[in-house]
């Protein structure tokens, strides 16, 4: 015997929508609804419970929302003049999430899919979906083939997923403190590899997960995988495999200011300059030869002029053009002849300072004009050049090299690179702090192991924690160790390089590099932070990821 439609949802039927919004519908249980168990979709089944699913009729089928709280709201007690009392009845509710839509197919099969097109209305009955259309719910989907536990909301139904989908968003892993938040991303790492080496010819997985595990709880998860590896800290000269290593000078400007927690006016631009010095080799230190310490010299000085140039100073409003003059002042004592010199050399440097000899005579006197001209710029650059020229510079190291151009350098370099910069900006009486902090970040033995090392390369260090395109690679970074001042600093670090390199690759191939990047604890690291606050190492770190990840 058929039943009709209007039988099937009667018989189906929990409640009635009182309340409609595009985030949110409120249910109110009909008296006769299930309180605990339901018997009406054919076997017995929890009910109301949180997270469970309900389905309210739409046009060509249903909508789908998931519960998210129930509660019990008392009615007052109400008396009346009469001998007659309404006795209070307590009223069931839910909240239901809408997360998409149930419809059939030509084969008239149930099809799920995310996202609404038509909402329900107030008074509109809410049902309970029977084993079939939760079974169409939970496995929807073309591509589902890692296996990832069981529901017991829907008669213990295996749960699938699609790793391409998974891991091509964004996700959050959310749950109380021993819920098993941390197994169930290491299952998902392993499980998808795992599959994957499945469908792969040469059983590799093509993808890289990288995770920042700030708790060192990942490492034993997967050591009996080939393709893992664990970086560490290196304490008390323990035996660590891979040392965890984020060198100096893979830290951009930002995130210098951000760990020096350096003042806007004063220390930001020594900390920019020293960066700019340090990588262009130009700190005044180590002198093999007079020589080779005039190039530099020279080198420091053309590399001022482009951004002097580019600013405007030469030739700008007051005070601009006398701070450049100062400028040229300066600069003429730093070069001078020498009796060990080539004779072209020293040629060359008295057709320099004549030159100068020449900017300071036209503008000394009352009132004079300190302004300079394009032509006397582009002479005074000539000069300059051909004095590096003849002492043996490149013409390939006048570039300017950005103050983030990821170059080696060592801490002590940097150190004296800071000072240098200091006394060449005239901010020598602001940067003591600064230079405290990085002294500090210097001395303490666990964190030099970490970030104070020059013979690593840039492209070493992409290979060693990202991985090789088409390579199938865990890296696990642990970061349990690592003292707490610097621990968001180097997360940031690790990934903004990660992003970079990510972004690059898409850019340059046209294709996406598989990566996904975990996060362990990561409300330690992304935290609300207001724009009015002072820079820092957690707010810079947050930025990071608020860049890459919207």
């Amino acid at each position: 015997m058929s039943s009709t439609p209007i039988d099937q949802y009667s018989s189906l039927r929990i409640g009635t929508i009182e309340y409609v919004a595009p985030d949110e519908l409120r249910v109110v249980l009909d008296n006769e609804s299930p309180e605990s168990i339901a018997l009406n979709t054919g076997s017995p089944r929890l009910f109301p419970r949180i997270n469970g699913y309900l389905l309210v009729p739409i046009d060509l089928g249903f909508m789908v929302g998931q519960i998210s709280w129930i509660t019990i709201e008392r009615t007052p007690f109400i008396g009346k003049e009469s001998n007659l009392v309404n006795l209070p009845m307590p009223l069931r509710k839910l909240q239901l999430h809408p997360i998409g839509e149930l419809s059939k197919d030509s084969n008239d099969e149930f099809i799920f899919s995310r996202g609404l097109e038509t909402f329900p209305s107030v008074g509109d009955i809410v049902l309970i979906p029977t084993e079939e259309q939760l079974k169409s719910i939970i496995e929807n989907g073309e591509n589902r083939r890692v296996y990832i536990g069981t529901s017991p909301l829907i008669g213990n139904a295996q749960v699938k997923i699609d790793p391409d989908k998974l891991f091509g968003r964004h996700l959050a892993v959310l749950g109380n403190t021993g819920s098993g938040k941390s197994c169930s991303v290491a299952g998902l790492v392993r499980w998808s590899v795992e599959e994957a080496r499945i469908l792969s010819p040469d059983r590799k997985a093509n993808g890289r997960f990288i995770i920042l595990d700030p708790n060192g709880e990942y490492s034993k998860a997967f050591e009996d995988m080939d393709s893992a590896k664990s970086f560490q800290v290196q304490v008390d000269g323990n035996d660590v495999r891979n040392r965890l290593k984020v060198p100096l000078w893979l830290w951009n400007s930002e995130e210098w200011c951000g760990f020096t927690q350096a003042s806007e006016k004063t220390q930001r631009p020594t900390i920019v300059h020293a960066l700019k010095c340090v990588k262009n080799d130009d700190s005044p230190i180590e002198v093999q030869s007079k020589i080779n310490s005039l190039v530099k010299y020279v080198r420091i000085i053309i590399t001022e002029l482009h951004s002097l140039y580019n600013s405007g100073e030469p030739f700008g409003k007051f005070p601009k053009p006398k701070n450049f003059h100062n400028l040229i002042v300066k600069w003429m004592s730093g070069i001078s002849r020498d009796s060990s010199f080539p004779k072209n050399l020293n040629d060359a440097i008295d057709e320099y300072e004549n030159l100068m000899k020449g900017f300071i005579t036209q503008r000394s006197g009352q009132y004079p004009d300190f302004s300079y001209t394009k032509n006397e710029v582009s002479d005074l650059y000539q000069k300059l050049k051909f004095i590096y020229q003849l002492g043996g510079g490149k013409e390939e190291d006048l570039i300017p090299i950005d103050a983030n151009t990821p170059i080696p350098f060592n801490g002590k370099d940097f150190i004296r690179a800071i000072e240098a910069s200091a006394d060449l900006l005239k901010t020598s009486d602001y940067v003591d702090t600064l230079l405290t902090r990085v002294k500090l970040l210097i001395a303490d033995s666990i964190i030099k192991s970490v970030v104070d090392d020059i013979d690593m390369t840039l492209e070493e260090w992409l290979e060693k924690y990202i991985g090789k395109n088409k390579e199938e690679t865990i890296t696990i970074i642990d970061l349990s160790l690592l003292p707490s001042e610097v621990t968001s600093i180097i997360t940031a670090v690790i990934a903004r390089m990660v992003f970079e390199v990510l972004q690059r690759y898409r850019k340059m191939n046209k294709v996406a590099l598989p990566t996904v990047l975990v996060m362990e604890e990561a409300h330690n690291f992304v935290k609300h932070y207001s724009d009015d606050d002072s820079v820092s190492a957690n707010k810079i770190c947050c930025k990071v990821f608020e860049k890459n990840c919207t």
